[in-house]
């Protein structure tokens, strides 16, 4: 009994010794497995991560190259360290009161009223009369009753010319009804015209002026006549506080949207339709519609026009689709935030849907502000004008679609304040590349590089104000010269060598 229970202990000892070692065995691979694991995880990460350092380096080239690309699109050209010089010259005389004035009726939309009492200032002062506070037009095709206090900052004209010209409110009580002489000077006139104009001084204490726009020659004049009537534009016709607060929010929600923007004056509005006669891409209702306008307008002179003639010679404003296919061609994305400087888009959606196709983040002031922000400015186009006004001269590009009075003045305006970048499209060169895409002659990546070509010196860069094209004489040589305004170079436009001059 002894001998078996001893067998049995030595058995069961046995086979406990046989499972721990082959536990054992067990453990031993598992921990081999385990370490293998590891060692491979360790050492699959540092590839991974070898990998990923690589990885972000082409990342970045490709970033850095598009980048590059990008910012060629909205940087400004050279300036060649120009700035604005506007300050009076050390032979200049401060004003003194005297017993002559000047009364005005400006005419025209915002712009052309701008640059007419800008001309205004500058007459007064040849002429050594006070001027009083312009008129501003409400019988024009956008009837609108803004005083010059509703559009700008009054205070602020007076003081700021305050050296150069005596400025009134109103005519003197006592001379209200006193005889004056009414007078349309004459366009584009030199200063030797207004020093003979002096002599109305003798008949007459009141001179008013009917019409204002243009009465300056462009060129000729001296340099502190011309100083002045920049002194007069870019500071002294300040908007009123109103206009530039709200301006100023516009500009800042528009910079929250994307960091660049592009102000495109698209002047696809019914009234430049209809004047300048084109039809291109209407309906024959809107074509007909547009005639029976013009035909109504009897300060309108030309009433037949030939549209095609009008549209191939470059007079047209650019239509919706072609200002897309012209940005597209320059080489901007799709999701270019763009700002609608203008009226209403006549047609609606009809014609501004095909920019829209190309470009679809377009906004309008509409769209940026509130209702109650805008109520003030309901049936006020001169101030609802002075707003797109500040924003285009805020933006990173402006892009005008025609050659009008807000074109040529916020081009000048962006000139004098560093050359800010303003493309000017070649309306007649762009009109032949597009009729060469739409009947199939001309590529998509042709017309881009032919775009780019024709512009590539379009871009607002410093230059000399051009006189009239060769072989005009006479008078519609002044008519046909570069606007002042349009680009005040070199009188208020200089180094710091000249501005004293």
């Amino acid at each position: 009994m002894v001998n078996n229970r001893g067998s049995y202990q030595r058995n069961l000892f046995s086979s406990r010794n046989r499972n721990s070692s082959f536990l054992s065995v067990v453990l031993y691979v598992m921990l081999l497995f385990v370490l293998s694991i590891s060692i491979f995880i360790i050492y699959s990460k540092d590839i991974l991560e070898e990998d990923e350092k690589s990885i972000p380096l082409l990342r970045v080239e490709k970033s850095k190259s598009g980048q590059q690309k990008d910012d060629k699109l909205w940087e400004a050209p050279r300036n060649h360290r120009l700035r604005p010089c506007s300050k009076p010259t050390s032979k200049y005389k401060a004003t003194s009161v005297g017993n002559h004035y000047i009364t005005v009726r400006s005419n025209g939309g915002l712009n052309q009223m701008r640059t007419g009492i800008a001309d205004m200032v500058a007459v007064a002062r040849i002429m050594n009369a006070t001027l009083v506070i312009p008129q501003l037009d409400k019988r024009s095709f956008w009837q609108d009753s803004s005083t010059f206090s509703d559009v700008f900052d009054e205070l602020h004209f007076v003081n700021t010319l305050q050296q150069d010209v005596v400025i009134v409110k109103e005519l003197p009580k006592e001379l209200e009804s006193v005889p004056r002489a009414r007078k349309h000077f004459t366009s584009w006139s030199g200063g030797s015209y207004y020093e003979e104009m002096r002599q109305l001084w003798k008949d007459y204490q009141i001179i008013h002026v009917a019409k204002s726009d243009s009465r300056l020659a462009n060129n000729d004049l001296p340099l502190d006549i011309q100083r002045l009537r920049c002194r007069a534009l870019y500071h002294a016709l300040r908007f009123a506080p109103s206009i530039e607060r709200l301006g100023k929010k516009l500009v800042e929600r528009l910079r929250f949207r994307a960091k660049r923007y592009i102000a495109l004056h698209l002047r696809y509005e019914k009234d430049m339709l209809s004047f300048t006669g084109c039809t291109y891409g209407l309906t024959d209702t809107e074509s007909k519609e547009l005639r029976v306008m013009r035909e109504n307008m009897n300060h309108w002179k030309i009433k037949n026009i030939n549209s095609t003639e009008q549209r191939i010679g470059g007079f047209c404003p650019l239509t919706p689709k072609e200002v897309g296919v012209f940005l597209q061609a320059l080489g901007y994305p799709p999701s270019t935030l763009i700002y609608i400087a203008a009226g209403e888009v006549y047609g609606g959606d009809a014609h501004l849907s095909e920019l829209k196709s190309l470009f679809p983040n377009i906004v309008f002031k509409e769209m940026l502000a509130t209702q109650e922000e805008l109520k003030t400015f309901s049936n006020h186009a001169s101030q609802s004008a002075a707003l797109d006004y500040i924003i285009s001269i805020e933006s990173d590009v402006f892009i005008p679609s025609h050659s009008g009075n807000m074109a040529r003045t916020v081009e000048g305006h962006r000139r004098y304040i560093g050359h800010r970048k303003t493309i000017t499209p070649d309306r007649k060169g762009l009109v032949e590349l597009f009729d060469k895409l739409e009947d199939g002659k001309l590529g998509l990546s042709s017309l881009s590089r032919l775009v780019k070509k024709l512009h590539q010196n379009r871009y607002g860069a410093p230059r000399r104000r051009e006189g009239a094209p060769p072989g005009i004489k006479g008078r519609a040589r002044l008519r046909l010269e570069e606007s002042f305004y349009q680009n005040p170079l070199p009188e208020c436009i200089c180094n710091s060598e000249d501005a004293g001059r």
